[in-house]
């Protein structure tokens, strides 16, 4: 065989094991254990709209990054130190205020039990710092926020790994009244998948209304939603009240939700009273028709109130 026939096979045979390569490669997908360029370097995903039923699932978006210091903490109080990078990979000082906070942080274990809202403080090098109390497991942290440069919402989320023995918590079964701190808090409505839905709240205290709610955040209560398995990040908003008229104290408090997929799902409503804020959670199932919390399908029958921004 002459030299350049020889050439000729073996670039050919070359170019069969580079093809191979890239349809392996195709089927498995990246691989991002530590270490690896995917690991080091996540690609770059627009970000879904703040409120989107899939918020908090990536760690990038719209060429902005959540990036922690460290994604391993002890159990116990511990401090959690992290950044928002900008498209230029420099971390990001100027964000909007949006009800009352530069940034909104919401952590939580991956059973959803610890849930807790949290508002750290940004340090002049542009590292945001909070202390959390941690129980062992992999914890979400989602990030809620508005870079100034970017003029609209971002929701990104990263994992936490706590060093300890992990005792998973079942899901508490769906229940259409929540008990927490001497407070009963009724849910009306739920989730629906493929629509817009409501939920109404009603916070009573000792068999009696609840009416001299206190604002936190702004507000008269802030509710998340975070739905099982992959904890993606849902955060309805308040119900507009009728024209005219001002905002109410309790005990109604009606939200509206963005469409969600199919699933259960774990909410979580702060709310301030008596100058403590207290949180009650439900959890939702939805079916593709769309749920109540006790898993049938329903629609809301109590007096609308103004939620999450009055």
């Amino acid at each position: 065989m002459n030299t350049p026939l020889k050439l000729g096979v073996v670039a050919l045979g070359l170019g069969a094991v580079f093809a191979a390569a890239v349809g392996v490669g195709l089927v498995v997908g990246p691989v991002d254990g530590p270490g690896s360029p995917a690991a080091a370097t996540p690609a770059a995903a627009p970000a879904p709209p703040s409120g989107a039923a899939d918020g908090g699932l990536a760690v990038t978006g719209s060429g902005y990054v959540l990036e922690p210091l460290e994604d391993r903490l002890p159990a116990g109080t511990a401090s959690l130190a992290f950044r928002v990078l900008g498209p230029d990979g420099a971390p990001v000082a100027d964000y909007d205020v949006e009800h009352v906070e530069d940034l909104h942080l919401v952590a939580a274990r991956r059973d959803l039990t610890g849930y807790q809202r949290l508002h750290p403080e940004l340090g002049p090098d542009g590292t945001w710092r909070v202390p959390l109390e941690l129980t062992p497991g992999s914890w979400r942290v989602v990030a809620d926020f508005t870079p100034s440069a970017l003029g609209r919402n971002l929701t990104l989320g990263t994992d936490l790994q706590v060093a300890g023995g992990y005792d998973p918590q079942p899901l508490p079964e769906p229940a259409a009244v929540a008990e927490v701190d001497g407070y009963s808090v009724a849910l009306t409505g739920g989730l629906a998948a493929g629509q817009e839905s409501e939920l109404t709240f009603s916070v009573s205290r000792d068999g009696r209304p609840v009416t001299d709610l206190q604002p936190y955040l702004g507000a008269y209560g802030i509710l998340v939603a975070l739905r099982t398995g992959d904890l993606a990040y849902l955060h309805p908003h308040p119900a507009e009240p009728p024209a005219g008229t001002a905002p109410t104290a309790g005990p109604h408090k009606t939200y509206v939700a963005p469409a969600a997929s199919p699933g259960t799902y774990r909410l979580f409503l702060d709310f301030r009273h008596d100058d403590a804020v207290h949180t009650a959670a439900f959890t939702v199932r939805v079916d593709p028709g769309g749920v109540g919390p006790d898993g049938d399908a329903t629609a809301p029958d109590a007096p609308a109130g103004h939620g999450h921004g009055d």
